[in-house]
């Protein structure tokens, strides 16, 4: 009986760390369901690693965006920074890889956000590549170093950057 249980909790065990480091909707998704998000795109080219900023910002909703015509939604946030009354459109990823309700994120939360300012259709927003809630609650959608979406890594990449994250 014991062996059973075992052998249930190791299944159970290597199905949820499957689903959580390779979910098959989001990795290394096809042209049709990224609409304009893959890596190269027009809208991907407006991210640039070299400038990367950070942002002390309170949520003040959590949405969909459409960066530019055409182009599949993503999760985004409108922001404010601390002290400021202007508000600020964040993009985080396309839908197909994280849904805004799936962000662990809500109004009324502080965060830290690091990405690069961008001017898309005449209006400034900010693509985030990490996002930090308190102390330990880290949202990463983007390689620091080059700006790589996690969204058109390979699973196999997927996996390895979020456990060494």
């Amino acid at each position: 009986m014991k062996k059973r249980h075992l052998i249930t909790f190791f299944t159970t065990t290597l199905a949820l760390l499957t689903c959580f480091f390779l979910p098959g909707e989001g990795v290394a998704q096809d042209h049709k369901e990224m609409g304009g998000w893959e890596l190269g795109s027009p809208y991907d080219k407006h991210y640039n690693a070299a400038e990367l900023d950070k942002i002390r910002v309170d949520v003040i909703k959590v949405t969909e965006v459409v960066p530019m015509e055409g182009m599949a939604p993503g999760s985004g946030l409108v922001v404010r920074e601390r002290g400021s009354d202007e508000d600020i459109i964040v993009h985080i990823a396309p839908v197909s890889f994280i849904k805004p309700s799936e962000t662990g994120i809500s109004k009324g939360d502080r965060l830290k956000i690091r990405g690069c300012w961008a001017e898309i259709g005449e209006e400034d927003i900010f693509m985030a590549s990490k996002i930090k809630k308190g102390d330990y609650f880290v949202l990463k959608v983007r390689l620091t170093k080059d700006g790589m979406p996690f969204w058109s890594m390979s699973p196999q990449q997927l996996a390895a950057e979020r456990a060494s994250q």
